[in-house]
């Protein structure tokens, strides 16, 4: 992105492109000719071959802590992305809003339990369409004083299908003079996809890693994941070892709990032999039905996270957010 910006303004002073990177990222205009600190002529070239509005259907939960927009891009596609505003629920991490954002249109994936896989696969986003969604946000909460700070890539696609866009965007993401996001509070979640983790732990960023899992065996998880004969669970674990070897950052497992498949006693019990390592830690998510499957109940998700925790697992779980508006963990589709 900050080459297709210096390349429009190659012929303009140094000093040009700093102004229309704190116009565009702090200042947070929403068409070019708001940038009235260039000239007119400027204003006019850059909208006409750089685009910053955004086109975005924007639905709201009924409790106001979430809301999903539904973009529309330039090529007539659109995909969803969603605001968790954890100030307005007195919950943990209160003040916290975290956009969970897309990088793919669809998901070529197919993993049963995310609605986004039934769409198909459309196409990776390029980076600058990753970005707007946060910018999208961004300029939602200036009108209340507030600002994005944390980002997570947990919603439409896998990003390790679309590495180079993925990382080239949370560097802008990152970037002082654009969004100023810190990289711890940038999580990237991915089914399991070894090269992607081997080639994130080599990156000079400290953004997080999330890894979803789901099942405790390959048997199990293959029922749900189609890629999980690629990926088994040990060379998926292998992999994050060497990540952690590098990077000595904790990694999160996401475990969906889905009713009378993968909640029983016997495969908590799995997963503590599986997950019992240094840096590891488990987050249990309440499962959002998208179809067949059903989210496990209370009383079962009680005690299959005590059991983590009894046996020395670190675990954290999941509120659920957005069910109202259709955004919450693998619910992301455009079904409108």
């Amino acid at each position: 992105m900050d080459e297709i910006l210096a390349e429009i303004l190659k012929n303009e002073p140094a000093f040009r492109l700093r102004q229309a990177k704190r116009a565009l990222f702090s200042d947070l205009i929403e068409d070019w000719s708001e940038a009235t600190v260039l000239p007119v002529s400027l204003r006019e070239k850059l909208n006409k071959e750089f685009y910053i509005s955004i086109k975005g259907e924007v639905l709201i939960s009924p409790e106001k802590d979430n809301f999903k927009v539904v973009i529309t891009l330039k090529d007539g596609l659109k995909i969803e992305t969603v605001l968790i505003r954890h100030g307005s629920t007195g919950l943990p991490q209160a003040g916290r809003n975290t956009i969970c954002v897309s990088s793919q249109a669809g998901c070529p994936l197919g993993c049963l339990f995310c609605a986004t896989g039934k769409m198909g696969f459309k196409r990776n986003l390029g980076s600058w369409e990753i970005v707007l969604q946060v910018l999208f946000f961004a300029r939602l909460l200036k009108k209340e004083n507030q600002r994005v700070s944390n980002v997570v890539f947990m919603g439409m696609g896998e990003p390790f299908l679309n590495y180079s866009n993925v990382l080239e965007a949370i560097r802008v993401l990152n970037d002082k003079d654009g969004l100023n996001i810190g990289a711890r509070h940038i999580s990237i979640s991915t089914i399991g996809l070894t090269e992607g983790i081997e080639k994130l732990a080599k990156e000079k960023l400290e953004v997080n890693l999330a890894i979803s899992l789901h099942a405790p065996t390959d048997s199990l998880r293959e029922k749900i994941i189609p890629s999980a004969g690629k990926y088994p669970i040990k060379k998926i674990l292998s992999a994050v070892d060497r990540y952690l070897k590098i990077t000595r950052r904790r990694v999160m497992f996401e475990y969906l709990m889905i009713k009378d498949f993968n909640d029983s006693n016997e495969y908590a019990r799995a997963l503590v032999k599986l997950l019992k390592k240094p840096l590891y830690f488990v987050n249990l998510i309440v499962y959002n039905a998208t179809g067949e499957l059903k989210p496990s109940l209370g009383p079962r998700t009680k005690v299959f996270k005590t059991i983590l925790e009894q046996s020395g697992l670190a675990v954290t779980q999941r509120y659920r957010f957005g069910r109202g508006i259709k955004a919450a963990c693998g619910q992301l589709v455009y079904s409108h």
